[in-house]
């Protein structure tokens, strides 16, 4: 293996039994008929030491799931409960997916890499534990399309297609099948404190937690005792408040906020049915499922902080909950400083000081009011007053021509530039930005489906490249260490 792969299996060693118990279980992949490959990330390949592989020894390890060198002998299913739409289930954890590997990355960040639709494990169910090929394809868009406006993302990192024709309730069957892996910081999800609280284990909730602080709050090491745990959880808020700002910006919809679809680095991943917002709707749903709309756009801060309460609770068994309680109530203060910061971010403009908020839902209940297409006016207006001509040959330019958005326009142009030179980019040549909404989505997978065609997936991921290099929204440089 190349000299920059390093190898670090630290999950594996959180449990000194044979079983895992209680915090994994060692399983094995399915066996495929097929492998082919239909996506890699190379670049992320390049950062953990990776990016030599030739595609057949690529095949063989994120296919056939041989192990890599010096790592996970086994791959492990993790174990976790969850709160779903709010109701507990005690009968979930890795149902068709598993860690991996584990490895350090360029900045010497351990990162895990796991999949999707690698097989049946002990919590499988009823479900066959595979991935459709469909879902391969939408998981990478998302994480693409995500990274690009600068959203703290796991990274899809392969996609096989892997030749089963699978049975599915929700799309037309048989549909084809594929194994993804993904790329992140953390599988530590908020439903393993919540099973080792069911289980009454308060020695290992002790253990994840001083697991968590090691691998990713480094800076928490000198506490100690009950201070600790208090610390960690504070941290956790503040990435989740960071975390539900950046989706608002980026006008995301994740679509399943259950509490064992986010983790303790505040990391977006487990993309089902997401959709992107065409326009700033808080009542846009991406699930066909929320009928209630529970997790909505402008529901997404609600269900992030009612998952860190499910958070807390758990770890309440090992400090005092009144101190816990304490912490979470820096959430709505975190959210409104990630909030400005993220759109602030998202429009190429230096933060001015405490208003910055007010700008933001002033552009927010602009936004809603006039139905002006979300990512338009992030185009239009990137860097504020460098891009007051642009704007004028926008699509939408008799929109900025208003009363209404007089006040938002004054709010624009009072703060300044980060870096103007970017919109010497040729992404901002034209007249529309690139979007992902869902009727593009579903053409893409049409013209796989019918054609077996992927230039149309392919021209996708060079569109989004195109995009992340003008707005260099670097994702890569968040630091999961830092606490804010």
């Amino acid at each position: 293996m190349p000299e920059n792969y390093r190898p670090d299996p630290a999950f594996a060693r959180l449990s000194s039994e044979g079983d895992g118990a209680p915090f994994f279980d060692p399983v094995d992949a399915a066996t495929f008929p097929e492998h082919i490959l239909r996506y890699r990330n190379q670049a992320w390949a390049a950062r953990v030491g990776l990016g030599d592989l030739a595609d057949a020894a690529w095949l063989d390890h994120f296919g056939r799931f041989r192990p890599l060198p010096d790592n996970l002998l086994r791959p492990l299913a993790i174990r976790y409960h969850g709160h779903q739409f709010r109701s507990y289930n005690p009968d979930i954890g890795d149902g068709r997916g598993f860690l991996f590997a584990q490895l350090r990355d360029d900045q010497d960040r351990l990162l895990d890499l796991g999949t999707k639709g690698s097989g049946q494990t002990p919590y499988s169910r009823f479900g066959d534990g595979r991935l459709t090929l469909k879902g391969g394809v939408r998981e990478v868009l998302a994480t693409e399309m995500l990274e690009a406006l600068g959203v703290y993302t796991s990274k899809s990192f392969s996609l096989i297609e892997t030749g089963e024709a699978l049975e599915r309730n929700d799309e037309p069957s048989p549909t084809r099948s594929s194994v993804l892996v993904r790329l992140s910081h953390s599988h530590v999800r908020f439903g393993a404190f919540q099973r080792l609280a069911f289980e009454k284990n308060d020695e290992a909730i002790g253990a994840l937690v001083d697991y968590c602080i090691e691998h990713f709050y480094p800076a928490l090491k000198a506490e100690t005792g009950e201070a600790r745990i208090i610390a960690f959880f504070r941290a956790v808020v503040a990435r989740t408040a960071k975390l539900a700002a950046q989706w608002m910006a980026a006008g995301f919809v994740h679509g399943v906020l259950n509490t064992d679809n986010m983790n303790v680095t505040g990391e977006s991943f487990d993309y089902g049915p997401w959709r992107f917002a065409p326009v700033a709707d808080p009542n846009f749903t991406a699930a066909y499922f929320d009928q209630t709309g529970l997790y909505a756009f402008g529901r997404q801060a609600e269900a992030a902080a009612w998952n860190l309460a499910q958070f807390g609770g758990a770890l309440s068994r090992i400090a005092e909950a009144d101190a816990l309680t304490e912490a979470l109530r820096h959430f709505g203060d975190d959210y409104e400083r990630a909030m400005a910061d993220a759109y602030f971010r998202r429009l190429g403009l230096e933060r001015t000081g405490s208003e910055d908020y007010a700008t933001v839902t002033a552009l927010l209940r602009w936004m809603t009011a006039s139905g002006a297409p979300y990512e338009q006016v992030f185009f239009d207006w990137f860097c504020g007053p460098a891009s007051a001509e642009r704007a004028q040959k926008s699509p939408i330019a008799e929109l900025y021509d208003k009363e209404e958005f007089a006040s938002v326009r004054d709010g624009l142009m009072a703060s300044s530039p980060s870096d103007p030179g970017r919109l010497g980019h040729a992404y901002f040549e034209g007249p529309r930005p690139c979007t992902m909404l869902i009727n593009e989505v579903e053409a893409i997978w049409a013209e796989i489906a019918d054609n077996d065609s992927w230039a149309a997936f392919e021209q996708k991921l060079a569109a989004i490249l195109e995009m992340s290099e003008a707005y260099g929204f670097d994702a890569s440089l968040y630091d999961a260490a830092s606490i804010r």
